[in-house]
């Protein structure tokens, strides 16, 4: 399994998933058994699945079944798709993840950095279709299994896939640094937010952006791997629910985490310094996290160190 599995930062919890598909798994045939007898799914595709376990799932092979079928196009090796993802613990009969309770699908490149797990599942599926997954979790996962999702080696995953219409991407919004947190410091790094004299969000506003300091290298595009420095905090905290500043720099493809990040740094020059408040919707939508209460705006300072486009798009680093 992929080293990147250690413990994340919490605005990287999109990437805890893909880097567990990583790299893993060797045998995704198709089993002809059904892997499918001791569970229900139901809803359509592009909605939250209701899946009713009747017993508990074990399978010894890969098994894989067309739930709907979508009137897109059909997705080939090298594409990338926006996908909802739920996936059960069929031993312990439990969501383990979804992107449902996420705040919106995530994307995936098809390409040898994907499980064959997901690859095979997804490669000549049509857009609009919602895919079924049947898998030992070591074939899924890798021989550890999944610790991070509560799923153990031996146990059987079940993974419903909705490949989505790409979304349309969410409106940034510049505003003056007096609109945002002041960001405290404590010899020349950032330490917490300010919140004193800010109004208390609202969940439909908008995606908002405050570059404090304006850097001098490339611009930022969503294709592109980051390494920054951040703090991220929620409207009335007492502490950070997470930074960067103490430890060492984050990096990571900018694709793979929070939307509201994606959009966030999307055109901001290397060198920056950035305020984000991102709506629940682009951050985690529903779902507590690790003292993130459920529908919270995230504020995050961030600096952003470098960027460097993807393998196979020449690796420039700025």
């Amino acid at each position: 399994m992929s080293r990147r599995l250690r413990r994340l930062p919490i605005v990287l919890l999109p990437l805890v998933l893909l880097a567990a598909l990583a790299g893993c798994g060797n045998d995704s045939s198709a089993s002809s058994s059904d892997g499918f007898a001791g569970v229900t799914i139901e809803g359509k595709a592009g909605t939250a699945p209701k899946v009713t376990y009747k017993d508990q799932l074990s399978v010894k092979k890969v098994d894989t079944k067309t739930l709907e079928t979508g009137d897109g196009a059909a997705v080939k090796d090298g594409d990338k798709v926006s996908a909802n993802i739920y996936i059960g613990n069929g031993y312990t009969k439990k969501k383990a993840y979804s992107t449902y309770d996420q705040g919106g699908p995530q994307d995936l490149t098809i390409n040898d950095q994907l499980s064959p797990v997901f690859a095979d599942a997804i490669k000549g599926a049509t857009v609009g279709s919602r895919i079924a997954v049947a898998a030992p979790a070591d074939k899924a996962f890798g021989p550890s299994g999944n610790t991070q999702l509560g799923i153990g080696n031996k146990d059987t995953v079940l993974i419903i896939i909705d490949l989505m219409e790409p979304p349309k991407p969410p409106k940034t919004v510049d505003v003056p640094q007096s609109k945002m947190p002041k960001v405290v410091e404590k010899k020349g790094e950032p330490v917490a937010l300010d919140f004193k004299g800010l109004p208390k969000p609202k969940a439909d506003d908008d995606l908002q952006r405050s570059v404090i300091k304006k850097g001098t290298g490339e611009t930022v595009t969503t294709d592109m791997t980051l390494k920054v420095n951040y703090l991220g905090q929620v409207y009335g905290a007492k502490a950070p629910f997470d930074e960067s500043y103490s430890k060492q720099p984050a990096e990571f493809p900018l694709s793979n985490v929070v939307q509201g990040w994606t959009y966030g740094l999307s055109g901001v020059k290397v060198g920056s310094r950035v305020l984000l408040a991102i709506p629940p919707a682009l951050g985690y939508g529903a779902q507590a996290q690790a003292n993130i209460p459920a529908n919270s705006t995230l504020y995050f300072v961030v600096d952003i160190i470098s960027a460097k486009e993807h393998e196979g798009r020449g690796g420039r680093a700025a």
